[in-house]
């Protein structure tokens, strides 16, 4: 497999211990993350040459981040420095009835003050198969926005194959644009997109038919997002496939698990697994991305498996606290199949 490089922010994700609220705890454990860094981490873990591009300050902290991607195998040396601070985000865990709650603290960070020219794109790209990028990242600044444009023209006219997980977050796009405007150019030069009902709806008002997602609970059907990716696939016809993760959400805790994937023809399915006892949901988006992506490089004509890859790695995902997925991809294989027994190995 040849290089993936992936760009975005990494923050600082401090959390009350166990399922702590922030009004009862006294101490916070750190943990280091963000969209497309968990994606880096997903890929050196099974091995892939992986390049994760950002903007740190030059302190203590950016230190600290950059020392996290270098021990998971993360290739660094196309960082660039600059700026006061790493963002921050707060994350209380919730349980059961209480959902998960995050607070963002990320004004001003190093990577919202990027501006146009900073990044060397077409050095970037050198010998690099795939660039993958999500939609948090121009959300957070025009200056984040207009150096993620950058980056997919760059990719597209070396011939990278070009991802997006869209992600849309609610709490950021505080900039003063509408997110249609900033993410239908970004999106145009995709292969391949990822995103669930809400992100399609929010960035591009496309919505499935039929379906009302809030009271669909442990029944999502797959069906019903064909619908989803066809008008996705009407409006950016360079896309080679849409995918979506379906979420059933029984409580915090309990969740089902599974995907789809249309290339235009055919609509797979992957198994769906039930997520009893979840101990971190979040950068489940992110390991489904990571897995999706080492699928689809390495079972290129078989999309089945690939899918089936993606599913059972973010599965995964939720049982390791922290934003990245720590699993093998024996782990992930095992999964797929069918030993879901969580026997202790000797």
């Amino acid at each position: 497999m040849k290089k993936v490089v992936t760009f975005g922010e990494i923050m600082l994700r401090l959390s009350p211990p166990g399922f702590l609220r922030f009004s009862q705890t006294n101490s916070f454990d750190v943990v280091y993350g963000g969209g497309e860094s968990n994606v880096a981490v997903s890929l050196a873990n099974y091995g892939v040459s992986v390049d994760f591009v950002t903007r740190l300050p030059k302190n203590d902290i950016g230190e600290c981040a950059l020392m996290e991607m270098r021990k998971r195998g993360v290739g660094t040396d196309k960082i660039v420095y600059g700026g006061d601070r790493l963002g921050i985000y707060f994350l209380e865990t919730g349980a059961v009835s209480r959902g998960s709650k995050v607070v963002y603290d990320r004004a001003h960070s190093a990577i919202a003050e990027i501006k146009k020219g900073m990044i060397d794109w077409d050095a970037v790209f050198d010998g690099v198969e795939w660039f993958h990028w999500t939609g948090i990242t121009p959300a957070i600044s025009q200056g984040a926005a207009d150096v993620c444009l950058e980056a997919v023209k760059v990719a597209k006219e070396k011939g990278v194959t070009v991802s997006t997980d869209l992600n849309y977050r609610a709490k950021l796009w505080k900039y003063g644009v509408e997110p249609e405007e900033i993410m239908t150019e970004l999106t145009s030069y995709c292969d391949i997109i990822l995103g669930n009902e809400e992100d399609a709806e929010k960035h591009f008002g496309i919505k499935p038919e039929g379906l009302d997602i809030t009271t669909q609970g442990e029944h999502v059907k797959a069906e019903a997002f064909l619908s989803v990716c066809q008008q996705m696939m009407k409006k950016f016809p360079d896309a080679k496939k849409v995918i979506t993760t379906l979420r059933g959400s029984i409580s915090a805790s309990h969740n089902t698990w599974a995907g789809v994937l249309y290339d235009g023809k055919t609509m797979f399915k992957s198994p769906e697994y039930q997520i009893t006892h979840i101990v971190d949901r979040v950068g489940g988006g992110d390991s489904f991305m990571g897995g999706l992506i080492y699928g689809l490089l390495k079972y290129p004509e078989d999309d089945q498996n690939a899918l089936n890859f993606a599913v059972a790695a973010s599965c995964l995902k939720h049982t390791i606290a922290g934003d990245a997925n720590l699993s093998t991809v024996d782990e992930v294989e095992k999964l797929m199949g069918g030993d879901a027994s969580g026997r202790v190995a000797r």
